[in-house]
């Protein structure tokens, strides 16, 4: 292929498992977009176009591949009912959590989405991207895993409690969740998302063993998956996920975010000519390199994972932090420029 093409034909070349001009890349900077424009992070997400406008400068800057919906997590639990707090120099987190006891489940029903303004505004946002980009970039939506959210919507303890002790109550919580996840993800999608991101770190057996995930996760991202309109990455959101590729690849997602916890090489090999793998570069480490660090790192990634296709190259969490200098995240970009060209030649003398 030649250096013309665009951001969407290299990224659906690479999801094709074959080699493209070059290796794409996301850079997960959904907050220095207000950096950009001079605006706090409120300000920032306050205003669908805030959004647009500072997303359309870091692809012009960075020169990565794709254009992110992403506002910050904590989004849906606002639209639950729950309380989204703001930082000055971090992301937006959700509030207290709105399930204070479990047999608050039985009465719980799907948020609207039209009852949401921030949703409403994520939507604006995702279709004014689409609008200004175009078929020339990927747009991508997210939503947490029915399985993940929990932990916002009820607090980590209850929520492990629940999934070990009290089952029916967990199936219940999960029928829900899902209904919500499927609606949200398919309006993203109409909005004009190209695809969907699904995060899901409790999955990773950083927080779960693969017995409990055969049992619970995995069934809840096979039903998930399976009802969404359109392609979904499944991300593991900075969880290992080595000893459960196999039982993801049977999800029927189109690609997965890889952990730094991982070696890249060895779930590349898994998922050969499967599942696009998305990763691996450590991000909060991130905040602390040097450009020369920066360069080695996406070098180490592009030899582990790049040849084939297949890959993407991003952070391993899906949120770069607002502490990462922008100096890092040029270094980034320049870096896969220079290393990322198709064909890998110089893999094959790579002693890193």
């Amino acid at each position: 292929m030649g250096p013309s093409m665009s951001c969407s034909e290299r990224v659906l070349t690479a999801m094709g498992h074959k080699e493209a001009d070059r290796v794409p890349f996301l850079l997960s900077a959904t907050m220095h977009g207000a950096k950009e424009l001079g605006l706090s992070i409120r300000e920032y997400f306050s205003k669908p176009e805030n959004v647009v406008e500072g997303q359309m400068r870091l692809l012009r800057k960075y020169r990565h591949d794709f254009m992110s919906g992403m506002y910050f997590a904590a989004n849906e639990i606002e639209t639950w009912g729950g309380e989204v707090i703001f930082f000055d120099d971090g992301a937006p987190n959700a509030g207290e959590p709105f399930i204070t006891k479990s047999s608050m489940i039985t009465g719980l029903t799907p948020p609207r989405i039209e009852n949401s303004n921030l949703a409403q505004r994520i939507l604006k946002t995702i279709s004014l991207m689409k609008e200004r980009v175009g078929d020339e970039a990927p747009v991508v939506g997210v939503v947490v895993s029915p399985f993940s959210v929990p932990v916002m919507q009820m607090g980590f303890g209850r929520y492990i409690r629940l999934m070990y002790e009290e089952r029916p109550l967990f199936e219940q919580l999960m029928k829900v969740n899902e209904e919500f996840c499927v609606s949200w993800a398919d309006a993203q999608l109409a909005a004009g998302a190209t695809a969907i991101c699904c995060f899901d770190p409790v999955s990773s057996t950083t927080i779960t063993s693969r017995q409990m995930f055969l049992e619970t996760g995995l069934q809840v991202a096979k039903r998930v998956i399976g009802r969404i309109s359109g392609p979904t990455v499944m991300h593991m959101g900075a969880g290992a996920c080595g000893q459960i590729v196999g039982d993801i690849l049977s999800t029927g997602a189109a690609g997965l975010g890889v952990s730094s916890l991982d070696d890249l090489g060895v779930i590349k090999d898994s998922c050969r000519g499967k599942v696009t793998i998305l990763g691996n570069l450590n991000n909060i480490e991130m905040r602390n390199w040097s450009a020369e660090q920066a360069e080695q790192e996406v070098k180490k990634a592009i030899a582990s994972a790049g040849a084939g296709g297949g890959y993407v190259l991003a952070d391993n969490f899906g949120e770069i932090p607002w502490q990462v200098p922008d100096e890092v995240l040029m270094a980034i970009s320049d870096a896969v420029f220079k290393w990322g060209q198709y064909p890998l030649t110089w893999v094959r003398d790579y002693e890193g």
